[in-house]
């Protein structure tokens, strides 16, 4: 199966993902926001650095959950302006 490319917005918007995941992720290693979130060191290396710029919603979900952020914050942060979606 072919991937389709990621517009840049979408890139965009997974390298913000990232870098809010980090910021909230704070002074807690990696390895234990992972480990607590089940998912792999790798994995959660890889969103923060926005190589995963569109990463499964119970990936997501499961991170918010243990860095304490709420789904619908992290939503309205990450979502388009509503005036870019009217034209």
């Amino acid at each position: 199966m072919v991937r389709t490319p990621l517009t840049a917005e979408e890139r965009e918007r997974g390298l913000a993902l990232g870098r809010t995941l980090q910021r909230a992720r704070g002074a807690r290693s990696a390895a234990e926001v992972a480990l607590a979130a089940g998912i792999s060191l790798d994995t959660l290396r890889k969103i923060e650095r926005g190589a995963i710029a569109t990463p499964a919603f119970f990936t997501v979900a499961a991170l918010a959950r243990v860095l304490d952020i709420d789904l619908n914050d992290l939503a309205d942060l990450l979502s388009p302006p509503q005036e870019a979606l009217a034209s």
